[in-house]
């Protein structure tokens, strides 16, 4: 085993954790200092248990050293990380199953916006799309697929996003008065705020998730990028905000209240997605974004079938931060689902 490997792991992950900068650059920095050790850790541990003085690694991160090497784990960082508002399985279902709270419910979603196919890098067919929420009892989703500025994850052309719409459309003529595919995208937010599409091209979808992709481990204030990417025209949801992912990032750092309020004032959507390593925003921020105003998307961000169920996750968030059904898009009649998109396109004619 990788000792010294596995602690910086554990130390990286409690930096993530942590809600102050400072922290979060003293145990960043002692994770490295760990990883960068010539030697194994096991022998820095003096005859009496203690440890000898590793440059860049304070009292705490010993503390959290001392646990591994002693029992092979560290109760620290376990307590840190479920403080920092990811819901187990069995939380998720508690708060599905909590009649004390008024919130939205399971049973008030009609549908999923936000999930991947293999048009870029999901693994499910848009006739298993179809399929998985006729199933589950939606009335419509939303395919949003990668944009063509993150080929990584398999980025869709403007000429295959046209070939992947003629299908969409072969699908809701053959399930009309049952189930609506919408044309959507997931597009990406440079940097600097902007996204990645140009205003026409949004102008062809039916649904615009913008989110983050980059710039995700940097400690620097990003309020000003995602300010930039609310105002933009044609966007109707914010897609995982933070891009923090469960034991490898905390994500952006930025004043979330202004950005909930600009959000607010624009008609955009903030979106809880309930991928288990995501559950982005968590319902913490999601308590201040409802006092901001915000509508919100509750989406599975599925990669596959089965993660159709991630969206319950998202209910769940949304359950704890108390926000009511008329509030969450994926809640709406079908009609007033389409009345909001329309009017937030024609922002970018």
């Amino acid at each position: 085993m990788d000792t010294n490997g596995a602690i910086a792991s554990l130390l990286r992950d409690l930096a993530s954790a942590q809600p102050s900068k400072q922290k979060k650059w003293g145990y960043a920095r002692a994770a490295a200092a760990v990883a960068n050790l010539d030697q194994p850790i096991e022998s820095l541990v003096r005859p009496d248990g203690t440890l000898q003085k590793i440059p860049n690694v304070g009292p705490s991160s010993e503390r959290v050293i001392l646990e591994v090497l002693r029992t092979g784990e560290s109760p620290t960082v376990a307590s840190a990380i479920d403080a920092s508002n990811y819901l187990s399985r069995s939380q998720v279902a508690a708060a599905l199953k909590d009649q004390t709270v008024a919130a939205v419910t399971l049973g008030e979603y009609r549908g999923d916006l936000q999930m991947h196919s293999v048009w870029s890098d999901g693994s499910q067919t848009l006739a298993d799309i179809v399929a998985a929420g006729i199933e589950r009892g939606y009335e419509f989703s939303a395919i949003t697929d990668h944009s063509y500025g993150l080929p990584i994850a398999g980025g869709v052309s403007m000429a295959r996003l046209a070939e992947q719409h003629r299908e969409i459309d072969a699908l809701n003529k053959k399930f009309r008065g049952t189930f609506r595919l919408l044309k959507g995208i997931e597009a990406n937010i440079r940097a600097d705020g902007s996204i990645d599409m140009t205003p026409d091209e949004l102008a062809r979808l039916e649904v615009v998730v913008a989110a983050p992709h980059s710039a995700l481990r940097s400690t620097a204030d990003q309020t000003a990028r995602m300010l930039t990417a609310v105002q933009a025209p044609g966007i109707h949801i914010l897609g995982h905000p933070r891009g923090r992912k469960y034991g490898a990032r905390p994500g952006i750092a930025a004043d979330w209240r202004r950005i909930f309020r600009a959000a607010a004032r624009h008609g955009v959507a903030i979106e809880i997605d309930g991928d288990p390593s995501r559950q982005d925003i968590d319902h913490t921020l999601a308590r201040q974004a409802l006092a901001s105003g915000c509508i919100f998307a509750l989406d599975s961000d599925a990669h596959a079938r089965r993660e159709l169920a991630y969206a319950e996750t998202a209910v769940a968030h949304a359950r704890l931060a108390g926000i009511p059904k008329e509030r969450v898009v994926n809640c709406w009649p079908l009609a007033q689902l389409l009345e909001w998109l329309t009017l937030r396109t024609e922002t970018v004619r």
